[in-house]
C-alpha cells in the first residue's frame, strides 16, 4: 500500500503534476520507496537540483514518523549531497527513526541511484499537541 499524506502533497501526492509522486511503503525498519527523476528536477544539465533531493529525503523521513501517528514539524534538515543523480532513472529512498528524547524525533534516510548513495539527510522532528 502506497503512503501518503495527502494527493496533492508535493513529495507523495499522486494528484500533484508538479510534484515528486513518490511511491512510499512501510518497510521493516521504517520507509522505502522510489520516485522518478524527471528533466524538471535538474539543476545542473542532466542532473537533480539538490533541493529536490533534500526535498525527497525530507517527505520520506517525515513519513516515518507520520506512520507512527506522530504529528510534528521538520524542525532541521541536514543534506549531504555525495554524488549527481542523473535525470531520467528511478531513485530508491529509505528512511528509519534514529532516536527520540520526549517529543524530539531524530530520523535518517538515504537516496540512491541504480549505483550509488547520492544523499543521505538526517532530520529532527518535534511531536505537537
Amino acid at each position: 500500500m502506497t503512503l501518503t499524506h495527502h494527493e496533492l502533497c508535493f513529495g507523495c501526492g499522486s494528484a500533484n503534476l508538479f510534484g515528486l509522486q513518490m511511491e512510499l511503503e512501510r518497510s521493516a525498519g521504517g520507509v522505502t520507496g522510489r520516485f522518478f527523476l524527471k528533466q524538471d528536477h535538474q539543476g545542473p544539465p542532466n542532473v537533480a537540483h539538490g533541493g529536490i533531493l533534500a526535498s525527497a529525503l525530507d517527505e520520506a523521513m517525515a513519513m516515518v514518523i507520520w506512520e507512527q501517528g506522530v504529528r510534528g514539524p521538520t524542525r532541521r534538515l541536514e543534506v549531504d549531497l555525495l554524488a549527481p543523480a542523473p535525470v531520467g532513472v528511478f531513485l530508491q529512498l529509505d528512511a528509519r527513526e534514529e532516536s527520540r528524547d520526549g517529543s524530539k524525533i531524530w530520523v535518517v534516510g538515504s537516496v540512491r541511484d541504480e549505483d550509488r548513495v547520492v544523499a543521505e539527510g538526517r532530520a529532527l522532528f518535534i511531536e505537537s499537541g
